[in-house]
């Protein structure tokens, strides 16, 4: 399954479980080196997967059914 097939989900939990391999110290170094540059490409496919969601966000239909810019406020 080619990466940018992945849903973000799946990604998510790829990118999980290369930090779990990581994060268990005894991994070879050329090993730990293909699994960062993996886990380097499913960060990329997330991130890439969370901005058009939050390109499609951008404008949100109204009450009135126009469209408006889409904002989340965060809390302070």
């Amino acid at each position: 399954m080619e990466k940018e097939n992945l849903n973000f989900e799946q990604a998510m939990e790829k990118l999980e479980n290369i930090v779990d391999q990581l994060e268990q110290g005894d991994v070879p170094l050329e090993q730990a080196i293909q699994y960062y540059k993996e886990g380097m490409k499913l960060s990329k496919v997330c991130h890439d997967k969370l901005k058009n969601v939050e390109n499609e966000m951008a404008e949100i239909l109204n009450d009135q059914g126009e469209t408006e810019p889409f904002t989340v406020e965060e809390e302070s």
